[in-house]
């Protein structure tokens, strides 16, 4: 998009503003040299002095002539009238004509700042992996401004070049020969402001990319602003960042220098010019001054007028100069025909009836050569859970990308139920997906709205069952405004885990369809990974769901295992199918339990390690339920305190008994050669340790809706801890003997 296409565009919408501010202008103009040719004669008159118009030139005496069958004094009071309700109309003129280029101003603006916003809205996501956010909000901002009052100027400087052809052409009727010396001597003035106008572009271009540099800085060090006190380099980045304000404002400064250049030297250069008129004049009308004494006066007077006019001439041309780097990005910024559209489909989404296929599909991300994706074929029923897993660099993600078409695939396709999902619009097939990732982006807003963003007009009671769905209630609960508690930039007052949650509770509530999992639990903790894990199940029962997991123990119970590597698929098939292949998912299995080794020697410290752990865990929580059971917490809220912390020990029990079925499963596994009767027992008290601590889990969790019952179940849960301790014992015998 060119320049001029920038103005036409987004000026084309007010034509009759434009017209009705070129109108004032003009009839301000109009106004301003009529009441200008008058001021002499009257002046002139209130002296004393005789006034001739005999000679003057004809536009004088057409502007004079309404006055001249009137008598001495009633012309002089008249004409005095005349002057001060002419001024009076040209500055009424002149202020509607600045208040409505004021208001096209801000509302060409306003269409421009909302044009970008769009096309950030509609672009593809891969403009955002090449642009800094800093330098879009720079240009969103600053630039876009600066652009818009350029072409806002134009409109004035409409109005002032009308001006000044009014002055001109007075100036011309009155005398030609003095016009053309006028012209030749404020030359130079325009000449000399050139070399301004030249510097201020240069100028212009420094403060953009300064600004920008400034935008960008700013919103790098406040978004990485952890990082950036972790490490103690707060000063380092201060300095930085002042070095950054102190050269934008030097440079600011050394523009507004030159800038300022403009008036004082237009002022300087036209008072001499002013001056060789009247010495011009003596020469041009020597023999006929006395006559023409009124005459050039009222020729000087216009002149005197004119020269400021000049000079905002000027100023206004150093603006465009000072301002054209912004237009010309901006003009960048607003193009369409150079960035990324997805192309919409036509047909509206609904539901998914069979399945989604993935059908040969390639991938490569624009720009780049190298192929992400290879001949890839996957199919995912409707109700079921496809998992993929591989080592980084593999392609999952990008799978994940493919769906919801935040890119599109370079060769075969992806269908719903049969059809291409390039046919369907892009609004409606997102809208019947959710994607809960790792990174969890969070609104500086409520709880609330940050639950109800994918459903704005979901109720309250909607927004507390997703909540509970998702394990997230509990903390809410706690926050200081429940659910109207504004949460922070990202939810930075959240842990990672209660942030998950959040974004299983905005899943749960939109109620998709299909379902998208992309490493959500891959940075938790042991607690919060189990929360958010039960929030999943949840969330992904009897729903279409594609997950991408690093930790293999989250997808154990897909319904299907996709391995990927290098961009292909190399294995399709269950848990146990995997494993029994021993081929590359087996691998990354033994990469994250533990590798075969020569002897199991480190298996048992491993195994002693882990009950150790178990054993310390429930030691305390055994300790908080005899506590409860013999009522020696002082008060209720330490009751509640020491039910929680037993709570808590439960969960994390729990989280370290999955690591032990694991290292179970896979020392039987590679021990299959010497048959040992002692791990069909390992196994069986593996599953005990679930029941119980299943039992105490469930018991403490009824603990909030049964107060009357509340001893009963401490009791139980009491029993159930003293029976897996029973059972512990057992394991470490069998394990010792190993």
């Amino acid at each position: 998009m060119s320049t001029r296409k920038l103005l036409l565009r987004f000026a084309k919408p007010y034509p009759g503003l434009i017209f009705l501010t070129i109108i004032l202008g003009f009839s301000g103009a109009l106004f301003n040299g009529v009441g200008t040719a008058l001021i002499v004669p009257v002046i002139l008159k209130i002296v004393g002095q005789e006034v001739d118009f005999s000679s003057a030139p004809p536009i004088l005496k057409a502007i004079t002539y309404p006055f001249d069958n009137m008598s001495e004094n009633n012309r002089l009071w008249l004409m005095a009238g005349v002057i001060i309700l002419i001024i009076f109309l040209k500055n009424l003129a002149s202020y509607a004509s600045s208040l409505t280029s004021s208001y096209l101003s801000r509302r060409l603006t306003s269409d421009m700042r909302e044009a970008g916003v769009q096309l950030l809205l509609e672009i593809d996501i891969d403009y955002y992996a090449k642009m800094k956010v800093g330098d879009l909000i720079n240009r969103l901002g600053g630039e876009i401004g600066r652009a818009a009052t350029t072409i806002s100027n134009i409109v004035k400087l409409i109005i002032l070049g009308i001006t000044v052809l009014v002055f001109v052409a007075l100036l011309i009727s009155i005398s030609w020969q003095l016009t053309i010396a006028a012209t030749v001597l404020l030359s130079f003035v325009t000449l000399i402001n050139q070399y301004v106008i030249a510097r201020s572009r240069t100028f212009g271009k420094l403060l953009s990319e300064m600004s920008k540099a400034y935008s960008i800085a700013i919103l790098e060090i406040l978004s990485g602003i952890r990082l950036v006190k972790a490490t103690g380099n707060e000063q380092r980045e201060y300095q930085r960042i002042k070095e950054f304000i102190r050269e934008r404002e030097k440079a600011d400064f050394r523009s507004q220098m030159n800038s300022e250049a403009i008036a004082p030297i237009s002022e300087v250069m036209g008072v001499v010019a002013l001056l060789l008129i009247v010495i011009l004049s003596r020469t041009f009308f020597q023999k006929e001054i006395a006559s023409l004494s009124t005459v050039l006066l009222t020729y000087l007077l216009i002149l005197l007028r004119l020269l400021p006019l000049i000079s905002q001439l000027n100023t206004l041309r150093n603006s465009f100069a000072n301002a054209t780097s912004s237009v010309e990005i901006t003009a960048d910024f607003l193009r369409r025909d150079d960035k990324p559209f997805m192309k919409n489909g036509s047909i509206t989404y609904k539901k998914l009836s069979k399945s989604i296929k993935f059908n040969h599909v390639s991938f490569a991300y624009p720009s780049h050569e190298k192929m992400v994706l290879k001949d890839v074929d996957l199919y995912l029923p409707r109700g079921t859970t496809l998992a993929l897993v591989g080592s980084s660099g593999a392609g999952k993600s990008t799978i994940a990308d493919l769906l919801p078409r935040f890119y599109d695939p370079i060769s075969g396709s992806i269908t719903i139920d049969g059809i291409d999902i390039r046919e369907f619009e892009i609004t409606s097939l997102r809208k019947g997906m959710a994607i809960v990732s790792q990174d969890t982006f969070l609104f500086n807003d409520s709880v609330r709205n940050n639950i109800a963003y994918g459903r704005t007009d979901a109720t309250d009671d909607e927004i507390i069952t997703a909540a509970k769905q998702a394990n997230a209630y509990e903390f809410i609960s706690k926050l200081p405004q429940g659910f109207d508690t504004l949460i922070g930039d990202r939810g930075v007052m959240l842990s990672g885990g209660q942030k998950q949650r959040l974004a299983i509770a905005r899943a749960l509530l939109q109620n998709p369809e299909i379902l998208i999992l992309d490493e959500a639990t891959s940075a938790l903790d042991t607690v919060s990974e189990r929360l958010v894990q039960e929030a999943i199940d949840d969330l992904s029962r009897d729903r279409t769901t594609l997950i991408i997991a690093h930790r293999l123990s989250t997808v154990q119970k897909a319904d299907q295992i996709a391995v990927l590597d290098q961009g292909r698929v190399v294995e399709v098939g269950t848990h146990e199918e995997l494993l029994q292949k021993n081929g590359h998912y087996y691998r990354l299995y033994s990469m994250q339990f533990g590798e075969q080794q020569e002897s199991t020697s480190k298996h048992q410290e491993g195994l002693i390690r882990i009950s150790h752990e178990i054993r310390t865990r429930l030691n305390s929580m055994i300790g908080f339920l005899l506590l409860l059971v013999d009522n020696l917490a002082d008060n209720p809220q330490e009751r509640q305190e020491l039910i929680a912390d037993a709570y808590k020990s439960a969960l994390k029990i729990l989280n370290i008994i999955d690591v032990i079925d694991d290292m179970v499963s896979l020392e039987i596994k590679w021990q299959t050669q010497d048959a040992n009767t002692q791990y069909p027992n390992l196994v069986n008290i593996a599953k005990e340790f679930h029941t119980d601590t299943d039992q105490i889990v469930n018991y403490l969790r009824l603990l909030d809706n049964n107060s009357q019952r509340e001893n009963e179940f401490i009791e139980k849960a009491l029993q159930s801890a003293i029976c897996f301790l029973n059972n512990l014992e057992n394991f470490e015998n069998i394990i010792k003997v190993k």
